[in-house]
């Protein structure tokens, strides 16, 4: 059980961190205007939807959160990749 909690809690942790480069390259393509801006305000509304509704969709099936934490790793770092290689 211990071992369980401590991948939760670093699973969470690593989240945290990674989210954190997203929001803040998410805001530099904002604050850059045009297009660029609109879309990323679009997608990342839309994303924000999706993931809750897939969220609770793993809950609802019997899934833990460990699964949950681990599915939205996937997407933050591919947003993260996605935002890094992107021209300004």
């Amino acid at each position: 059980m211990f071992k369980s909690w401590m991948r939760l809690t670093s699973d969470a942790v690593l989240l945290g961190l990674e989210a954190q480069q997203v929001i803040s390259r998410r805001l530099m393509r904002i604050a850059a205007g045009g297009k660029g801006a609109r879309f990323e305000t679009e997608r990342m509304v839309t994303e924000k939807i999706a993931a809750l509704g897939e969220a609770a969709s793993t809950l609802a099936t019997g899934g833990s959160a460990n699964k949950v934490i681990r599915r939205y790793r996937t997407h933050v770092k591919a947003n993260n990749r996605r935002l890094s290689r992107h021209k300004r």
